[in-house]
């Protein structure tokens, strides 16, 4: 907590002591599994073993400190949670409004999962599944921001002038809602991310094009996104399969942003999940949060 004014502990006490609490219980909980990768030699190719083997060579080659990859391990973990949770919650929020697009979606699922179990592999013959997120990171981006950097020297882009030191950001949010590259943004239709649509073979990278770009883009790119995109899929393919979601009755889907830890929802979805095997009569009221 160094970038933290030492006047802080003092203003905030019960909430710094939280925080310190929290703190604690990280350490307790990933020291012991980062020591145990360290012990066993940390040959694999995995995230904390790449961070167990990296050394700095401007601080004398020294390998990172336990406590250093706690904070990295716990940042990688948190970073990935609250923005796929908030994604999710889009999604869902769209296919509560759109019954015909989630029995759409239904009928892609059922047919590719044809063993009764969604499995990752099944996941590449579901083209409108991959469509449906898309178009959610589009109209919904968690992050409608990235991280600001500052030009060290002034610059010229694209015909604008940027002095030296400025910080430059970039309007996520507003690239995905471009009415020159999208076909009337305001509205969610997967269909676009399909063949023949305006965002078929989008890349999501920024290498060739940028026409959204929810992870960032270039060098700094978020590096889990081939992991949220996986999860996302999965998590929408099954819970579409396994429910019918609609809406409460008299509390319509309300889809006005809020900006907190991410851009949610002002009112967090509530939806009825109808189960579609067993018995249907247990339907359940299910209130999201982010």
């Amino acid at each position: 907590f160094a970038f933290l004014p030492p006047i802080t502990r003092l203003v905030f006490r019960r909430r710094w002591n939280k925080l310190v609490s929290l703190r604690r219980r990280q350490e307790e909980l990933f020291a012991p599994l980062i020591r145990a990768r360290r012990e066993a030699g940390a040959g694999g190719d995995c995230y904390v073993d790449s961070l167990v083997k990296l050394t700095i060579p401007e601080d004398g080659g020294r390998g990172l400190t336990d406590v250093e990859i706690v904070s990295l391990c716990s940042e990688f973990m948190s970073a990935g949670t609250d923005t796929t949770a908030t994604a999710l919650q889009w999604i869902l929020a769209n296919l509560v409004k759109n019954p015909a697009m989630q029995d759409k979606l239904r009928e892609e699922i059922t047919a590719a999962a044809v063993d009764g179990e969604v499995r990752e592999e099944d996941l590449q013959a579901m083209p409108y599944l991959k469509a449906v997120v898309l178009e959610g990171l589009r109209r919904h981006p968690p992050d409608h921001f990235l991280l600001p950097h500052t030009v060290e020297e002034e610059t010229t882009l694209d015909g604008y002038r940027v002095p030296a030191n400025t910080p430059v950001n970039f309007a996520v949010g507003e690239i995905g809602l471009d009415s020159e590259v999208w076909t009337s943004p305001e509205v969610f239709r997967p269909e676009r991310f399909l063949a023949g649509g305006e965002g078929e073979d989008v890349d999501l990278t920024g290498s060739k094009e940028i026409k959204m770009m929810p992870f960032g883009a270039g060098r700094r790119i978020c590096p889990g996104m081939a992991l949220a995109l996986l999860h996302l899929e999965y998590f929408v393919a099954n819970l579409v399969r396994e429910f019918e979601w609609r809406e409460v009755a008299g509390d319509e889907v309300d889809l006005t942003q809020k900006l907190q830890f991410t851009v949610v929802m002002k009112r967090p979805l509530k939806a009825t999940a109808v189960p579609l095997r067993g018995d249907r009569s247990a339907a359940a009221a299910v209130t999201g949060s982010a």
